[in-house]
């Protein structure tokens, strides 16, 4: 690899799924390579905080998804798609990038198809067991497709795979941190049996109303919960959680590495993120799969483990009757538990942003020679 200095130009966003793995990629190419990074993301999302927080400049597009409900809405976000592979298409022209790096996320499809139009090299990452409609279509012209899962030739041509996992936050890897020590900074007794809920940077309302209607029976069988409800739910959590010993309510969890440390079962949504770090961290954990995501991908995700034994789902239309009942069986199963971790992290890929950083810098090289 030469000492020129390469713009780099990487699209994607919406959830913290997308965004997480995009600035892991990020810095792991600032750490091996003279760059010039440009995100691209969707105008009114959460990317247009999160990376200029993180330190890298971002443009917005106006792109929204479809409207599956209503389709007469659609007209105005085919007007959207329209403008922003103009303002797409124009970026490139500007920036003038080495390679496009898409991640996921409405804006990730203008942004690469702009570039492959140029001539640019492409790398998509799909963090999914279920191919996303927008990297289908991207897939054709790019040079790489990235992916977490086995079996991807389904939907990608099999000679453009590399199997590399979901890069996840390098915060939860502090390797002195011990069970004793999570359940503490929590405010919890190490010697009694530890349930974490998470259902994202938002909260999930079905894990919630679930935990709000059967906190009290984890509770009388002497059980601690930690409880990530997201900003809207957070009230209704400690009205639930009032009176009740070893259990913490919390809008957000910002120590997610002493959460996950002290939990001996999680209870998560199935975004492609939340697993890749579960699995990298060797959790027991009940999925229960969000309904309202494109083309039912947590679905997919969670029966990828729960088939093998790494994870018990749960539908979330069953989850408001049966997820507590779930959760007291399991808790309390020793040998289910330790089975699930070990079929968990077998699953597990290690260092996905330095892979990733490995096939692009091979795609820039057969680029200069």
């Amino acid at each position: 690899m030469t000492k020129k200095r390469y713009n780099i130009l990487i699209s994607g966003g919406g959830t913290g799924g997308h965004i997480f793995p995009a600035l892991s990629i990020a810095n792991a190419l600032r750490a091996r390579i003279n760059a010039d990074i440009l995100f691209v993301g969707a105008e009114d999302r959460m990317e247009m905080e999160r990376v200029p927080a993180a330190g890298y400049p971002i443009k917005g597009l106006p792109v929204a998804g479809f409207n599956r409900k209503n389709p007469l809405k659609n007209i105005g976000v085919l007007l959207k798609v329209w403008k922003s592979l103009g303002m797409a298409r124009k970026i490139v022209e500007d920036f003038k990038p080495d390679i496009a790096i898409g991640v996921g996320g409405y804006c990730s499809g203008p942004t690469l198809k702009a570039a492959q139009r140029k001539g640019v090299p492409t790398l998509i990452q799909e963090q999914n067991s279920y191919a996303g409609v927008t990297n289908k279509l991207l897939a054709k012209n790019a040079d790489r497709i990235c992916v977490a899962y086995d079996g991807m030739e389904r939907f990608f041509p099999a000679d453009k795979i590399v199997l590399t996992g979901n890069p996840i936050r390098k915060s939860l890897f502090d390797r002195q941190l011990t069970r004793d020590e999570g359940c503490r900074r929590f405010g919890l007794d190490p010697a009694r049996r530890t349930l974490l809920v998470v259902g994202g940077s938002l909260g999930a309302l079905t894990l919630n109303e679930s935990m709000e209607q059967g906190l009290g029976r984890l509770s009388d069988a002497g059980y601690q919960v930690i409880w990530q409800t997201g900003k809207s739910f957070s009230e209704r959590a400690a009205r639930a959680a009032k009176g009740k010993k070893g259990v913490v309510v919390t809008p957000f969890i910002s120590d997610m590495a002493a959460a996950y440390a002290a939990a001996d079962l999680v209870v998560s949504r199935a975004g492609a993120g939340s697993i890749s770090e579960l699995e990298a961290l060797g959790k027991a954990v009940i999925l229960v799969p969000s309904p309202n995501v494109a083309e039912d991908h947590q679905t997919k995700n969670a029966q990828a483990l729960s088939s093998r034994g790494a994870a018990v789902m749960v539908a979330d239309a069953d989850a408001r009757g049966s997820l507590v009942n779930r959760i007291l069986t399991l808790i309390a199963d020793d040998a289910t538990l330790a089975s699930m971790r070990r079929e968990i992290s077998a699953m597990a890929l290690t260092e996905s942003d330095e892979r990733i950083v490995d096939e692009i810098l091979k795609i820039l090289q057969e680029r200069e020679k």
